[in-house]
């Protein structure tokens, strides 16, 4: 089977309110899969049912071979999750907390010993230890709840804004360890993330809204589909340059001493430049990325 994740016609309502409206999508076996969307899309609601929290109203889901609803104790067996917010006893050390939870996966004696080893050394934890979970960083703590969701070596991890709140070096540090692991064990990463620099690190990106699926593909798809690269240009006179850019037909921005064009293709702004060139400074060629795409998606009004 070429399919971690299969869903077809996924359905929930909370009484009058249709969070999930039939939707379909897989996810390839061994994949980087990242599913977007702004606060209220139904991102929450989905994940749960996946993992076997919440029940769907209709449609059908596959995890691996198993069927949820009939099979969910074999589901949660070959699954494991790091969510926003940490789920280990603050009072427990870290060996403490990783073997509690390795235990409910049916792991004893030298095979638990063995695995919460392993997956420590594999982490960079193995030092923390002794340590009580509830005196770590925020950093520390994430890998710490990394290492829970992996212990019982599951075929699927999905992560819910795994980086969320920690420092640019902790998020880079966090994410080389999960790509490392992935590689390693060809395991299948479903990621949820704010970070448009993370999804557009994924093999394929799907985004809902409303409840619905409103955009998929792999990023540099959705970034040729929905975000524009634009053309940078600091100019001499900045008022004379824009008035030679609309006499021609050609839309800009004015900020400061600068102008910013829409571009289709990055190559359009070559003769741009060249018509220009005495009359400019300097100039950049932005390429559209996630951030743009997914806001050209989802639009920019802010949510609650």
């Amino acid at each position: 089977m070429t399919n971690a994740i299969e869903v077809t016609g996924l359905r929930k309502a909370y009484g009058s309110v249709q969070a999930v409206k039939g939707i379909d999508f897989y996810v390839e076996r061994g994949k980087l899969f990242a599913f977007l969307g702004p606060n209220g899309a139904g991102k929450s609601t989905t994940i749960d049912i996946l993992c076997t929290f919440l029940r769907p109203d209709a449609g059908t889901v596959r995890i691996g071979a198993y069927r949820l609803g009939e099979e969910d104790r074999q589901i949660r067996g070959m699954i494991g999750a790091v969510f926003q917010d940490g789920l280990l006893d603050p009072l427990l050390t870290v060996e403490e907390n990783l073997r509690l939870r390795g235990g409910f996966y049916d792991l004893r004696g030298r095979a638990l010993t063995q695995a919460v080893e392993d997956i420590m050394k594999q982490v960079g934890v193995s030092d923390l230890r002794r340590r009580p979970y509830g005196k770590l960083s925020g950093g520390q703590r994430r890998r710490c709840d990394i290492a829970r969701a992996l212990v019982h070596a599951p075929e699927i991890l999905f992560l819910d804004e795994p980086t969320t709140g920690l420092d640019p070096q902790t998020r880079k540090s966090v994410w080389q360890t999960l790509h490392g692991i992935q590689r390693e064990k060809g395991m299948t990463v479903f990621l949820t993330t704010h970070y448009m620099e993370e999804a557009a690190a994924a093999d394929y990106v799907l985004v809902m809204d409303h409840g619905e699926i409103a955009a998929k593909g792999t990023p540099s798809q959705l970034k040729d589909a929905y975000a524009r690269d634009k053309l940078i240009l600091v100019c001499h006179d900045t008022a004379r340059t824009a008035a030679r850019l609309r006499e021609k037909g050609l839309a800009c921005t004015e900020t400061a001493d600068t102008l910013e064009l829409p571009l289709a293709s990055t190559l359009d702004a070559l003769p741009i430049i060249q018509d220009l060139r005495e009359e400019i400074r300097d100039f950049e060629v932005i390429r559209g990325t996630m951030d743009d795409a997914f806001l050209a998606i989802a639009g920019e009004a802010i949510r609650e």
